[in-house]
C-alpha cells in the first residue's frame, strides 16, 4: 500500500476542477527579466468629445506614455512588456496648462472625471469614478487576464478589444469570446433590441467581429435601465428637482443629464463591507451591494465589486495585443453569461498553446484537452476505486 499512495494522490489531483482566478489585480506578479515594450496597447476614441486616456502601470514595462490627448475618432497605439500589468482609463472635459504640467486656471485638478493630479502624463491613478480596463498580460502561469472594472465607479463607456498580432492562434479564437463591451450612458446606447451591426452583411464589422462570430449583446436591457441605472445618491451631478433641491428619494420623474458619472458605494462611502475590507475581505463574506447590483443590470460583463471574478475576469493564454475603445456605441456584451464552456477551454489551453502555427490548430488543441481531462479523470476514478478495493480487502485480512 505504502507504493501506491503517491499514485493515489496524483488521481485525487488531476480529478480536482479547476479553481476560479483571483481577481488578476490581487495576482502576485513574479519577477522576470522583462523583454521591453513588444506587446501594441492601443486607445480609440469613439466619444464625440476629446478625452484624455490615462495609463497606469503597476508591473512590469509600461508605456512611453501614460496620458495624451485623443481628438475624437482618433487612436493612440503605445507599446508595454509582455509581463506588464496597469489599467487604463478616460479623463473628460480636461484643460491644461501650455505645458501639460497642471491645470489652465486655478484649483489642482485639470479634468472633471479620471484627472490624475491635474498633469497630461499620469503618475496615478484616475480619480474616482473612472471606467476602468485593467490587464496583467502575464500572472506567472501563462495567462492573460483582463476585466472591464466598474469597481471605482463608471464615467464613459468602453470595450476591449483582442489584437492577433498575426498569430495564427489569436486569430483562430473567435473574437465573439474575447471582446467585452460596457455601455451605461444613454448617448451611446442604442435602443433597438434586434438591432445588428452586422446589417451590412459578411463585410459589416464591430469591436472585432462580424455576423459570422457575432457578439452576444445585452438585449434585455431597456433605454430607461441605462438613464437610470445609477442610484441617486451615488450621481456625481444629481439633477436638482423641485422645490428648492427638495424632492422624494429617488425621483424617477427628474430627468437625469446624458453624461452621467457615477461613483461606487465604495468609492463614496468607503466602508468596509462595500469595500470588502477588514471582516468582510473573502468571497463568502463580501456580496454585491446596491450599487453593484445597478452597475452589473447594464453591464454584465463588468467588475461590479472585489469579488465579482467568475462574472467579469477573461482569461486567454498570453501573447496577445489590445485595443481599448471609449465610447464603442450600440448595446452592453454578456459574453461570460453565454459562452462558460467555451471560454473554459480557452481558458485551460495555458501558454504553449499561443504558438499554434494554424488555425484549425488551436479548435484542435481546445478540443483534445477537454477530451484528455476527461479521460484522465475517467483512468483515475477507475484506479481510485481499484485500490480502495485491495485497501479494503488488506484490512479485512488483517
Amino acid at each position: 500500500m505504502r507504493q501506491t499512495v503517491p499514485l493515489l494522490f496524483l488521481c485525487v489531483l488531476i480529478s480536482l476542477t479547476r479553481v476560479g482566478a483571483i481577481h488578476h489585480m490581487k495576482r502576485h506578479i513574479e519577477e522576470r527579466q522583462s523583454s521591453g515594450g513588444s506587446i501594441p496597447l492601443m486607445v480609440t476614441n469613439m466619444c464625440n468629445d476629446t478625452i484624455y486616456p490615462g495609463i497606469n502601470t503597476q508591473a512590469g514595462q509600461g508605456p512611453q506614455s501614460q496620458g495624451f490627448e485623443l481628438q475624437s475618432g482618433a487612436n493612440n497605439t503605445q507599446y508595454v512588456s509582455e509581463n506588464w500589468q496597469g489599467r487604463v482609463w478616460g479623463r473628460t472635459n480636461c484643460s491644461f496648462n501650455s505645458q501639460g504640467t497642471g491645470p489652465s486656471g486655478n484649483g489642482y485638478q485639470a479634468c472633471n472625471t479620471g484627472d490624475c493630479n491635474g498633469v497630461v502624463n499620469c503618475s496615478v491613478t484616475g480619480n474616482t469614478p473612472v471606467t476602468l480596463a485593467e490587464f496583467t498580460l502575464n500572472g506567472g502561469d501563462g495567462q492573460t487576464y483582463y476585466d472591464i472594472s466598474l469597481v471605482d465607479g463608471y464615467n464613459l463607456p468602453m470595450a476591449i478589444v483582442l489584437l492577433p498580432l498575426s498569430n495564427a492562434f489569436f486569430q483562430a479564437i473567435p473574437p465573439n469570446l474575447t471582446n467585452p463591451s460596457c455601455i451605461g450612458t444613454v448617448g451611446d446606447f442604442n435602443p433597438s433590441q434586434s438591432y445588428s451591426p452586422y446589417s451590412d452583411g459578411q463585410q459589416a464589422t464591430f469591436l472585432g467581429t462580424n455576423s459570422s462570430s457575432p457578439l452576444p449583446f445585452a438585449n434585455n436591457i431597456s433605454y430607461s435601465d441605462v438613464a437610470n441605472w445609477c442610484p441617486w445618491d451615488l450621481q456625481v451631478s444629481p439633477p436638482k428637482g423641485p422645490g428648492d433641491g427638495v424632492y422624494p428619494y429617488p425621483d424617477s420623474t427628474i430627468q437625469r443629464p446624458i453624461f452621467n458619472p457615477c461613483l461606487s458605494a465604495c468609492a463614496k462611502y468607503n466602508s468596509d463591507s462595500d469595500c470588502c475590507n477588514g471582516k468582510y475581505n473573502s468571497p463568502n463574506s463580501c456580496s454585491p451591494n446596491y450599487y453593484s447590483t445597478a452597475a452589473k443590470s447594464v453591464c454584465p460583463d463588468a467588475y461590479s465589486f472585489a469579488y465579482d471574478d467568475q462574472t467579469s475576469t477573461f482569461i486567454i493564454p498570453a501573447g496577445a495585443g489590445f485595443a481599448v475603445v471609449f465610447c464603442p456605441g450600440e448595446r452592453s456584451t454578456d459574453i461570460l453569461a453565454t459562452s462558460k464552456q467555451q471560454l473554459s477551454r480557452l481558458a485551460g489551453t495555458g501558454s504553449g498553446a499561443a504558438s499554434s502555427s494554424s488555425s484549425g490548430g488551436m479548435i484542435r488543441s481546445l478540443a483534445s484537452s477537454t477530451l484528455a481531462e476527461r479521460d484522465g479523470r475517467t483512468w483515475c476514478w477507475a484506479v481510485f476505486t481499484a485500490l480502495a478495493v485491495v485497501a479494503w480487502s488488506f484490512v479485512a485480512g488483517c
